[in-house]
């Protein structure tokens, strides 16, 4: 499996991509060119090409959830590219209004206007094969006591505005031959959580090799404590948290776990 960052908040000095406020990253294994997550601009589309990774040739989209800043950018995809060959994985929440503080977060558009760009809709509910090595996850079981306590504003059934707690946040998982390997949007169903699905679901001994994405860690907090204790005990390789990761729980970690920087235009490459 072949990992490239096209969007995150950090960028590498003397690498002049785009960064913003996002994530997006593209994902190569076996027959599979999969874009996990477009960003809010259009800035994974220019990094692509920057990088020479032509996006006409994607095989599937996937939402890590719904929020604007990890599916605004498919509104930019579809004005460039003929969408009707790509799978569209997402969870049916993905397509719910949501709103934060007033704002609106959500994706900015609907289940039928990505039909009408001839996207085929995947309903991400539940664990899906995408290779003999990559899964996608699904709705992940809130197990911990320290995670996913708190609402990210509300979200609309149409009828009333509930609480949110982003339940259609998801991951994928790569069984690769030195372990499992985790990919994460936002973390907003808790990073300990997704982890502990992700053996589940794979059914196996192996250990936990490396995680990649947000951990939605934004401050120090019980959360915070008990996650570092987590990840010394359940993971046995290199961290690379980004995106949603305040400053000072990258330097928490970074007392106690090898954790990795993470930035624009890194590639990682797995077994």
């Amino acid at each position: 499996m072949r990992l490239t960052v096209l969007t995150d908040n950090h960028t590498y000095i003397d690498q002049y991509y785009l960064g913003e406020p996002a994530l997006s990253f593209y994902i190569e294994d076996e027959a599979e060119r999969i874009l996990f997550d477009t960003g809010y601009s259009d800035a994974a589309l220019k990094n692509a090409a920057l990088m020479g990774i032509d996006l006409s040739r994607l095989t599937a989209i996937i939402f890590s959830h719904g929020h604007n800043d990890h599916t605004r950018g498919l509104t930019f995809l579809w004005k460039k590219y003929d969408l009707s060959q790509v799978k569209l994985i997402a969870h049916p929440l993905v397509f719910a209004k949501r709103r934060y503080l007033g704002e609106s977060v959500g994706a900015p558009f609907t289940k039928a206007d990505c039909l009408a760009h001839g996207l085929q809709i995947v309903d991400g509910t539940k664990p899906i094969a995408l290779t003999s090595r990559l899964i996608w996850l699904g709705e992940i079981p809130r197990i911990t006591s320290f995670e996913a306590k708190t609402p990210i504003g509300e979200w609309s059934d149409e009828t009333n505005w509930r609480k949110d707690y982003v339940m259609d946040d998801s991951a994928l998982v790569y069984n690769g031959t030195e372990g499992l390997f985790v990919i994460t949007g936002c973390s907003h169903s808790g990073i300990c959580n997704i982890l502990s699905y992700a053996r589940s679901v794979t059914d196996t001994e192996q250990p936990i090799q490396g995680v990649i994405g947000g951990f939605h860690l934004m401050e120090e907090n019980r959360q915070l404590d008990e996650t570092v204790q987590f990840l010394k005990t359940n993971t046995t390789g290199t961290l690379y948290p980004c995106h949603c990761v305040c400053l000072k729980a990258k330097h928490r970690m970074m007392m106690e776990l090898p954790v990795e920087e993470v930035g624009v235009g890194m590639k990682l490459e797995l077994e």
